[in-house]
């Protein structure tokens, strides 16, 4: 289980007085805390969160590229990471690993969540319950001992301890090929959770038909909705879960920006899918979007299939292109959205205060799981 520390009982700031609070006077109070911590403190902010956010960061980038950064300075002694729950989870683990404890005799790392309702829809389709129901009604079927279990970055400490005890890994979208190779090296089979559209944009353009990759449904009676033959018959076993962001986008959406600009590049995640992937010119990570930008040349026209704060962020970062959004539609990270300068600031002067409030504490036993998938990643090329 994750231990999860929320408001203390008797916290030095309450939040309700800082929602009035306008965004330069919170800005100003947040600068006051990083100056009285100096480099004992590192706000990370994910690319999804708002401008106003990023502006106050230590450091910008995708979950598991700011964790491992803020685990690795020998100076840092509280994180604040502007993200989501599962992000503040790796976050903990990899900070608090045993090494680092060791090296600090002892002193963890304080990591705080601005506010604990920021959580991720795609995480939370795959609870630890549901996959150890499926790998035991897997196990009545076929040889579990040559499936691998790896769960995409975007998930909680739990399944990452899942696929730790059961020799898998973690995996993010830059990397997720690199995963399912190390995999096929070692076993027949992948159980691939939480995101299906990652598993099968990945397994596809590895040569794996749809047919060898039956989706598992939670939420059905038997064998996720698939037949014994499905399964015996599988390569790679999907699960049903998805972005609610990447979800957005529509192969239409493609073809009308196609006829209204002509000669215009189409960028995508690959959580998107696989329609969308199909019709794109350029699909990859959060990291790899943002340097095809940075590499094209002006006059450029993009339509981005991404969240839309980074595809905004791009059109000011950029204006020498011409970056679309690739939806009609406004589509965000609705709990990324949730961190704002206000949760930022009441949680960052409690932190200062000695009262920390929101505190992420993944317990010993599932963070040690988890570090053994995180530390399996590290070793795909």
């Amino acid at each position: 289980m994750t231990s999860l520390t929320g408001q203390t009982a008797s916290p030095t700031y309450d939040l309700e007085p800082y929602q009035s609070l306008d965004n330069d006077v919170l800005t100003e109070r947040i600068n006051i805390v990083r100056a009285e911590m100096g480099p004992r403190l590192l706000i990370l902010g994910h690319h999804y969160q708002q401008d106003e956010v990023i502006a106050l960061a230590d450091l910008r980038g995708d979950s598991y590229q700011l964790s491992a950064s803020a685990a690795g300075d020998e100076n840092c002694r509280a994180i604040a990471f502007c993200g989501v729950h599962f992000m503040a989870e790796t976050a903990d683990i990899l900070a608090n690993r045993p090494e680092r404890l060791k090296q600090r005799n002892g002193r963890r790392v304080t990591v705080i969540l601005p506010d604990l309702s920021a959580g991720c829809s795609l995480a939370d389709m795959a609870e630890i319950d549901q996959v150890e129901d499926c790998w035991e009604q897997l196990a009545a079927v076929i040889e579990v001992d040559d499936l691998m279990p790896i769960t995409y970055v975007n998930s909680a400490a739990t399944l990452k301890a899942f696929c730790g005890r059961h020799g898998g890994l973690v995996c993010t979208s830059a990397n997720a090929r690199a995963a399912l190779d190390w995999a096929f090296a070692r076993r027949r089979r992948v159980l691939f959770f939480p995101d299906q559209h990652l598993g099968s944009n990945t397994a596809r353009a590895m040569g794996i038909p749809l047919s060898e990759m039956p989706v598992w449904d939670p939420h059905a009676d038997e064998l996720g909705g698939n037949s014994e033959e499905a399964v015996r018959k599988s390569r790679v076993l999907l699960w049903q879960g998805h972005c609610s962001v990447h979800q957005v986008f529509l192969p239409e959406h493609v073809e009308q920006f196609r006829r209204k600009y002509p000669g215009i590049k189409i960028v995508v995640h690959p959580e998107c899918r696989m329609e969308v992937v199909d019709r794109a010119d350029v699909v990859g990570s959060t990291g790899k979007i943002i340097k095809a930008v940075e590499a094209a040349a002006p006059g450029t026209q993009w339509a981005i299939g991404t969240e839309l704060h980074l595809v905004n962020r791009l059109k000011h970062e950029f204006p020498e292109q011409q970056i679309h959004f690739l939806s009609p539609m406004v589509c965000m990270c609705a709990t990324m959205y949730r961190i704002d300068l206000a949760h930022l600031c009441w949680s960052l002067e409690n932190l200062a205060a000695g009262t920390p409030v929101n505190v992420i504490e993944v317990d010993d036993q599932t963070a040690a799981g988890a570090l053994l998938a995180l530390e399996r990643m590290l070793q795909v090329k």
